[in-house]
């Protein structure tokens, strides 16, 4: 498509013509998703469909004397990677002011049946740590799973999943001294 007929589909897609848009989609999809799972491997499949969405409302605004559909669409692809890294670090920071604040009380409960060794050793890892311990461990959520939830790589989800577990044991061999 992105052939001699492209000019026909793309100007018929500006026009309103919901069809050509999803002929155009079929085609360049696949590229932006390329993109986007380099540039945000965990959240490549929703950026993607952030980025066609935004481009459902904007294709009047595309002007093919500018660049190729493409790379417009890897533009507003760049964009919404960029959008989404920054309100993940905000979100980061929130979390880690909460955190400071907000300590965790020694005698909070995590759960039923736990050992009180156990729930002290809990209450001295950060929040994020007991997440990862939460839903991978607990819930036994596989690993991609639970990065799409954290909204990490999976290899960031395993990587924070083995340094939360060795600093669990590290605090319970002090609890247990």
């Amino acid at each position: 498509m992105i052939g001699p007929s492209f000019p026909t589909v793309l100007g018929a897609a500006q026009r309103g013509d919901e069809q050509a848009f999803v002929e155009l989609w079929r085609d360049l999809q696949p590229a932006v998703l390329r993109y986007l799972r380099v540039a945000a491997p965990a959240a490549a499949e929703d950026l993607a469909a952030d980025t066609f969405e935004k481009a459902c409302r904007n294709w009047r605004r595309f002007d093919p004397r500018r660049g190729s559909a493409k790379t417009w669409l890897c533009q507003i692809a760049r964009s919404a990677a960029i959008d989404h890294f920054r309100s993940e670090r905000r979100r980061r920071r929130r979390e880690e002011t909460y955190a400071l604040r907000e300590p965790v009380a020694e005698d909070a409960t995590f759960g039923e049946g736990l050992s009180p060794w156990l729930e002290r050793a809990l209450g001295r890892l950060s929040a994020a740590e007991r997440e990862v311990i939460a839903l991978r461990v607990v819930l036994e959520i596989d690993g991609e799973s639970a990065a799409r939830l954290l909204g990490i790589s999976p290899t960031a989800c395993s990587t924070r999943l083995h340094r939360a577990v060795r600093k669990l044991e590290e605090v319970a061999s002090d609890v247990l001294a």
